[in-house]
């Protein structure tokens, strides 16, 4: 099943490294984050990449270029010999398609300029390459073709520290209560589609608004509610937590560590 990510954004709220840096490339263990993605995606059996650039799109080239053939990189460099080795070995593995969708387009106008690749599947994944889950990914596919969905995408539960606010009537509070445990979720940036999705988009729709309301509206959306863990990249802070957990051991969202599942024939 092919693999749609969105690696072409500028990543304004973190300039603190992102202005050199393509946000997908910033290193989480050592690595870019973008590469725990793909190794996420590829411990499922999905190996078959189309990487949709923009910002900075010929770091990301030079990346893959130099890993798979062996080069030094002049970019990005994996200190770690080991880690550079078994992501070689990945990489071998993969099928990587670059394509250029533009400087500021949005994610919607990215998918839009990628359609003809995908056009042919019966479903294929789509994701912002900086966020980690341990989501079941098979059991989210399996879930779409169950109820005929044009469209799927993980629902996660807000990290922030805020508080929600619930109204009685005028200035008076109701309720007032953590985000973590109101009833909230977000969009979650894993994306299960059928190429049907098109038919109701436009060329510069953004694909979360637009298209997704006119699916929800004939109810063929579906949100996959994931309780385990999630965690976008967002802000400097974001990854100094994941590169803390990483160091730390606990790395849930390498689910490529775990024993491998048996995939179908």
């Amino acid at each position: 099943m092919k693999v749609v990510l969105f690696c072409g954004g500028l990543g304004l709220r973190m300039r603190e490294v992102s202005q050199n840096t393509p946000k997908p490339m910033v290193k989480v263990g050592g690595y870019p984050i973008m590469l725990h993605v793909m190794k996420y995606y590829a411990h499922f059996g999905h190996k078959d990449f189309i990487l949709c650039l923009g910002y900075k799109a010929e770091h990301i080239r030079a990346f893959f270029e130099d890993m798979l053939y062996g080069h030094p990189s002049e970019y990005i460099g994996i200190e770690d010999r080991e880690t550079r080795e078994q992501l070689r070995k990945d990489m071998s593995e993969w099928n990587i398609t670059f394509v250029d969708t533009g400087l500021d387009a949005c994610v919607g106008e990215r998918l839009y300029a990628v359609r003809d690749l995908v056009k042919d599947e019966e479903l294929f994944l789509a994701n912002y390459a900086d966020v980690l889950t341990d989501a079941p990914l098979p059991e989210m596919i399996d879930l779409v073709r169950e109820e005929n969905m044009t469209a799927s995408f993980l629902c996660a539960r807000p990290q922030y520290s805020f508080h929600v606010v619930q109204w009685k009537e005028g200035h008076t509070v109701d309720r007032i209560e953590r985000c973590t445990e109101a009833e909230i979720w977000l969009n979650g940036g894993y994306f299960v589609l059928r190429p049907e999705l098109f038919a109701d988009m436009e060329q510069d729709d953004e694909l979360v608004e637009a298209p997704f309301k006119r699916l929800a509206e004939k109810s063929k959306l579906l949100g996959y509610r994931h309780r385990g863990f999630w965690a976008p990249m967002d802000t400097f802070k974001d990854h100094e937590n994941l590169n803390d957990m990483h160091a730390r051991g606990n790395r849930p969202w390498a689910v490529w560590e775990r024993e491998r599942i048996a995939l179908p024939v």
